[in-house]
């Protein structure tokens, strides 16, 4: 086994799994990448990856790299940059123990990410939201099932692996403040509260679950947990239904995540502080959530009000009649 091959597995049993504890999508993420990596190399040299070095990854191959991922695989330009930052991250950590290469290493991390367009946030409107949610056939143990997900869905503004990875213990709803508590990204810990309405709509459902507090909340058919692919399915099966009653629906592409990005628009325009949907939605920085003000027209409605139209001519108000002028002055 070449040096890196063996830099490659400390970065992930070490670097990853002890020292940083990142999460299972994390680790997947960067796992498909260097699958992905080593692959394309072995195409090109003939090396499998076990006898590939350093210098069969310098920055013109990984060039080429992130180049066959966009022309070839179809990969958007933000699937091209998490790739590249995957590739950042191991060869910040072979800095350290391989010195030898560090002309080499330095060029692979002088690669840029490449700008892209960041286009305005999907979300639904409260009728779009309302015509999804009854959408699914509650006379079926799914329906119910996939009606109180899309509830909590479109409430909480959880990630799709916040969801489907729900335990029963992770839900109080009783007394006076119910909530959900949830792991978020970077193994950070959240508690999201929930509204009566979605409080009496899981309740219904927690009937015809597995009582024991480790049971999945929102199982699959055979009682698993609910995999991604299945949860992007019923979204899209049950907005393709809502459509024939709510025609906008049709132009949008909805997808779990715009339920993320929906609540998230709820609070906004509800005025709800930036700071709050961001500790709400479990980002760690203000700047994340800036793109919702973005998406919120009303915020640019009212910078709009206050600027004065053109051709005003500009001075205070000066009240033509003496009798408003001494109510004025009151």
């Amino acid at each position: 086994m070449s040096s890196f091959a063996a830099t490659l597995q400390a970065f992930f049993s070490d670097r990853l799994l002890q020292e940083q504890r990142a999460s299972l999508n994390t680790v997947a993420a960067y796992r498909d990448t260097f699958k992905l990596l080593l692959t394309f190399v072995r195409q090109r040299t003939g090396r499998p990856p076990a006898k590939q070095g350093f210098e069969d990854l310098e920055a013109p191959t990984i060039g080429a790299f992130l180049h066959h991922l966009e022309t070839e695989r179809g990969n958007s330009v933000t699937t091209r940059n998490a790739r590249l930052a995957a590739i950042h991250s191991f060869f910040r950590y072979a800095s350290y123990r391989h010195p030898e290469h560090a002309e080499l290493i330095m060029r692979v991390l002088a690669i840029p990410t490449k700008r892209c367009e960041r286009a305005v946030v999907s979300f639904l409107e409260r009728p779009e939201v309302e015509a999804i949610l009854a959408a699914p056939d509650r006379s079926t143990i799914i329906g119910r099932r996939d009606h109180a997900l899309l509830t909590v869905a479109s409430q909480t503004g959880l990630r799709l692996s916040e969801l489907t990875g729900l335990r029963r213990a992770d839900l109080q709803l009783g007394g006076i403040a119910p909530h959900v508590r949830c792991e978020g990204k970077g193994r950070k810990q959240r508690t999201t509260p929930l509204t009566r309405q979605t409080v009496a709509v899981v309740l219904v459902w927690l009937k015809e679950v597995d009582p024991a507090p480790d049971a999945v909340v929102f199982p699959s058919r055979q009682g698993g947990q609910l995999s991604p692919d299945a949860f992007q399915r019923l979204v899209r099966h049950y907005t393709e239904l809502a459509a024939a009653k709510q025609p906008s629906l049709k132009d949008k592409h909805v997808t779990p995540h715009v339920f993320r990005h929906t609540a998230a628009m709820e609070l906004v325009k509800a005025d709800v502080d930036i700071s709050t949907v961001a500790m709400w939605l479990g980002h760690e920085h203000i700047q994340t959530v800036m793109i919702y003000l973005h998406a919120d027209l009303r915020v640019k409605e009212r910078a709009l009000a206050r600027i004065v139209p053109a051709h005003t001519t500009p001075g205070r108000f000066r009240p033509p009649d003496a009798v408003l002028a001494f109510l004025t002055a009151l």
